[in-house]
């Protein structure tokens, strides 16, 4: 009987999947991501591919659209209690609306300016 081949290297860095999920969740980058789990970034990307089949970047975007929708959701929340500026801001954002100024106009247009060069004559000169 052979004897067992002594494993080199570091041993492999287990990922929590479901704090992984989490932490997507809540958008984190990557670099928050690797710090959490005490591992380079390389190892993050390598391992989403290798258990979930799939790079980071599918991933995060996957999985951060359910914190979006909690934000969102929050945001609604506090607007529709009453807090003005988000209702202002959220106005802005979704009903295309917009502040006006006071003389009435929307925005200010540029006026043309007029530019006249008078170039000297070099044969009049002499």
């Amino acid at each position: 009987m052979k004897p067992k081949k002594k494993k080199v290297g570091r041993p492999k860095i287990l990922i929590d999947w479901n704090e992984f999920d989490k932490l997507c969740h809540i958008q984190c980058t990557l670099k928050e991501i690797s710090d959490w789990f005490g591992c380079a970034e390389d190892t993050i990307r390598r391992r989403c591919f290798e258990e979930r089949k799939l790079n980071f970047e599918t991933l995060l975007k996957k999985k951060s659209t359910g914190g979006k929708i909690s934000l969102r959701r929050s945001q609604f929340k506090l607007a529709t209690d009453g807090n003005p500026a988000l209702n202002i801001w959220l106005g802005k954002q979704h009903l295309g609306q917009r502040d006006k100024y006071e003389d009435g106009h929307d925005e200010i247009t540029p006026q043309p300016i007029k530019v006249v060069i008078q170039v000297e004559d070099a044969s009049k000169s002499k």
